[in-house]
């Protein structure tokens, strides 16, 4: 066999293999929820000292994570939660409507890459189950603020864990 002919079997043997592997796998999904840090009495009200070092925790739990997005509801108390991780990864911290959870747990899902996303005591076990993942039992609204969701998506497959963070 000559030389052009065994380049020319080397090269479309290369293509043929090429051709045949098959498409890259997207990148996974993690998304990262928790419900607002302890807050003050009132209406749309602040964090309280507490709260706000609970934020900081947070934000030290989730410094390597590599997020690259952080969603709150536009409440005072999520922002605040949400704030200090945003600060720390260097990202701005974005508004979802919490009344649309069914589209945004669409939109999470599709967006590869690591997110936080900061809610209330309602709305993020509704959350997790719209991902897939496993809410758990209600939280208890007057004293729970340490439960941290994992909820990771790798080719459509859901996997949801429950951690604890902070005191």
């Amino acid at each position: 066999m000559n030389l052009t002919r065994r380049s020319t079997l080397a090269a479309l043997s290369f293509l043929a293999l090429g051709a045949c592997a098959s498409a890259p796998t997207p990148p996974d999904t993690t998304i990262y929820l928790v419900r607002h840090a302890e807050k003050q009495a009132g209406d749309n009200p602040d964090l309280t000292v507490v709260g706000r070092a609970r934020a900081d925790i947070l934000s030290r739990e989730l410094q390597d994570a590599g997020l690259t997005e952080v969603w709150s509801t536009d409440t005072t108390r999520t922002i605040e939660t949400a704030k200090p991780t945003a600060t720390r990864a260097g990202l701005p911290v974005q508004i979802y409507d919490a009344s649309r959870q069914p589209a945004f747990a669409s939109r999470l899902k599709a967006t590869p890459g690591a997110i936080l996303v900061v809610g209330h005591s309602n709305t993020i076990p509704d959350l997790v189950e719209l991902l897939g993942g496993k809410p758990g039992t209600p939280i208890a609204e007057a004293d729970e603020y340490d439960r941290l969701y994992v909820v990771t998506v790798t080719k459509g497959r859901v996997k949801s864990e429950l951690r604890r963070y902070g005191e």
